[in-house]
């Protein structure tokens, strides 16, 4: 029997071996890749890791038939931190694993976007080049045409008299420099004409008289003569008054100038006043567009600059002018100002009170500006920022000083160089599908690290002080383990972590903490991030006690 015995016990024994030596050759390399695999994350992401803790790292996804080896795990939210193990965040997400043939690493402080190939082709994103770029400025007015106040003209009386026949009689009708415009009868005229004639036929019977005397009927005729000049009569009046040597009844009043009619106050048989107005004539070869210009857009018009002009009656028609005056006041209740150019008008197509549009270009600066297009900048309202393009579906938000704006681009002061590409097209959508805006908070963390109840995450390895900041919550209690000294509670926002409400389970400092509580109950906490992006609680109080409760109960 006990021979028997031996033999069973030694069958055993090499039936353990061989099992034993199976699981072993089975299992060899995975405690070698276990060991070095911390050490490799470590040494990439530049971070101290213990032994036991990289042992739950799960293996690399393979790609092109190789182990791809892991850097570092991401806060899911793109919110700074990182681990070099698996991890959750406060919110129960799983960290994101950062493989080493994806890293790339940006300017400090502004994390990659990263988005797939087929992702960016879905999303139709566009790039184009920082160049440097004449900066245009194009600003846009509406117009109204009107006559050239340096070409109107007047027609008056300077004699009291009736309007015998009308040559000109309808408004509008387009007249020549010289041409009749009526006929007029006036006591004054024949007065004036028959003291010519005298005075001439004194001059031809003293002819053989002194000379002092033939002067003196010489003055007398060349001042009657002058005399109806000043009353506008025209020369060839002039000149057969002379020829015939008899006093016309009726004088003939002619056109002063080209263009057409506006006006026309005369009536044949109207009795008229010295000083009255008898016809309104303005020359047309030249008209002035008055264009209202908005404040904001005063800066981009100048005068001398060249202006195009668009009419609704000739919409395929550009006419070319002349920036010629900025009027001085601005219109209280438009808030524009007068921009009057001035434009040939040798065809006579623009007419008075046409309306039309005037685009003022202007350069803004003489030398090139450094330029991305309008649709580039995400902007806030308090920050600017840019996608650069940092690889094939990789992206860089960064934050830009703008400059001046023009037609579709704007200058970059600050953030970008030539030659670098940014996303024109789609931002928005990467924005939505990246949570960009998250990732845009790492930017001030400089800035706003100075501020009390402000998160502080850091890598591990960093010392208590740097996570120190206090994060205060108010909630309702949904269950409590006094033995693990966690409580599980239905949160409000956490103003300071920017935090939405939730329900999460938090570790308390002290178990003690949780003795009073009881489920259901309202309370307000305060608590303490940890190095590896844990938060604990330090101070229970119930909701609405006085704060000296909450001291005695941290104590």
């Amino acid at each position: 029997m006990k021979q028997m015995a031996r033999i069973l016990s030694t069958l055993i024994l090499l039936a353990a071996a061989l099992a034993g030596g199976y699981w072993w050759g089975a299992n060899r390399s995975t405690p070698a890749e276990h060991r070095s695999a911390p050490d490799k994350t470590a040494a990439g992401a530049g971070l101290a890791v213990t032994g036991g803790a990289a042992a739950t790292a799960p293996a690399a996804a393979p790609a092109a038939g190789a182990k791809r080896r892991i850097l570092y795990y991401r806060n899911p939210m793109g919110l700074p931190g990182t681990s070099p193990v698996p991890k959750k965040d406060p919110m129960g997400m799983d960290y994101i694993a950062v493989y080493a043939d994806e890293d790339e690493s940006p300017a400090p402080g502004a994390p990659l976007v990263k988005l797939s190939l087929d992702k960016v082709q879905k999303l139709g994103v566009k790039t184009e080049a920082v160049a440097l770029r004449d900066l245009r400025s194009t600003v846009r007015a509406v117009a109204t045409a009107q006559a050239n106040e340096r070409l109107l003209h007047t027609v008056t009386s300077k004699f009291d008299g009736w309007i015998q026949k009308l040559h000109v009689n309808t408004t509008g009708q387009a007249v020549r420099m010289g041409e009749p415009l009526m006929d007029v009868f006036s006591p004054d005229l024949i007065a004036a004409q028959q003291e010519y004639l005298i005075a001439r036929s004194g001059v031809q019977t003293l002819a053989g008289g002194s000379e002092e005397v033939q002067a003196s009927m010489r003055r007398l005729a060349d001042g009657a003569l002058q005399r109806l000049r000043n009353w506008d009569i025209s020369e060839p009046e002039l000149r057969r008054l002379e020829q015939d040597a008899k006093a016309r009844q009726y004088l003939t009043l002619r056109s002063p100038a080209n263009g057409v009619v506006l006006d026309k106050p005369s009536i044949e048989g109207k009795r008229f006043m010295a000083g009255e107005v008898l016809y309104q004539i303005a020359d047309l070869s030249s008209v002035w567009l008055l264009a209202e210009v908005f404040e904001r857009d005063l800066a981009h018009v100048r005068v001398g600059q060249s202006v195009q002009v668009k009419v609704d009656a000739y919409p395929e028609k550009v006419f070319a002018g002349k920036l010629t005056f900025v009027y001085p006041t601005l219109n209280n209740e438009t808030r524009t100002a007068k921009a009057r150019i001035e434009l040939a008008n040798p065809q006579a197509l623009l007419k008075p009170s046409m309306h039309g549009r005037a685009e003022f270009s202007s350069i803004h600066a003489n030398e090139p500006s450094l330029t991305v297009p309008d649709s580039a900048v995400l902007d806030s309202g308090t920050r600017q920022l840019v996608l650069v393009q940092r690889g094939e579906g990789k992206f860089e938000p960064r934050p830009v000083k703008l400059g001046a704006r023009g037609d579709g681009y704007v200058e970059v002061l600050e953030g970008v160089k030539v030659g670098e590409r940014v996303v024109v097209s789609a931002n928005f959508l990467i924005d939505a599908e990246s949570n960009l805006k998250a990732a845009f908070s790492g930017f001030g963390q400089g800035a706003d690290s100075a501020k009390p109840d402000r998160q502080v995450e850091t890598k591990p390895g960093a010392t208590a002080a740097a996570v120190a900041a206090t994060h205060r919550g108010e909630g309702t209690v949904q269950a409590m383990d006094p033995a693990g000294a966690t409580i599980t509670l239905a949160h409000g926002p956490i103003a300071s972590l920017k935090w939405p409400a939730m329900t999460m389970e938090f570790k308390a400092k002290d178990a003690a903490l949780l003795r009073a509580l009881k489920s259901g109950q309202r309370i307000v906490f305060d608590m303490v991030g940890e190095p590896g992006g844990e938060y604990t609680i330090i101070r229970i109080q119930p909701a609405g006690a006085k704060p000296a409760a909450a001291a005695q109960q941290g104590r």
